[in-house]
């Protein structure tokens, strides 16, 4: 059974910086799509990064901001978030495409602080 498990959930001020884990048990790791998600009080679910093979794409409003990486050896997805901003408050889910299934972990609670 896939499992996702995030963690670094904290409370920051603007322009800090926090970094999320994800821990994931399934096979064939390094070439599964990982995904960071992030749904605010009030939002819908958006996509904030992902990553496949050598490849990652980011939503325009955290560019130059959170940079996702992963340790294939460690089946874990990161997601580094600098300069962060009370809008980037959020619960923020991982998320993995595995065989045309998506997977989600339960999430994690980021607060900035302005």
């Amino acid at each position: 059974q896939v499992q996702l498990v995030e963690s670094g959930r904290g409370l920051v001020q603007a322009g800090g910086s926090l970094r999320l884990s994800c821990a994931a048990s399934l096979n064939s790791f390094s070439l599964t799509t990982i995904a960071w998600y992030r749904q605010a009080p009030g939002k819908q679910r958006e996509l904030v990064a992902a990553s496949r093979g050598g490849t990652t794409n980011y939503v325009d409003s955290v560019k130059g901001r959170f940079t996702i990486s992963r340790d294939n050896a460690k089946n874990t997805v990161y997601l580094q978030m600098t300069s962060l901003k009370p809008e980037d408050t959020a619960v923020y889910y991982c998320n993995a495409l595995y065989y045309s299934l998506n997977y989600w972990g339960k999430g994690t609670l980021v607060t900035v602080s302005s």
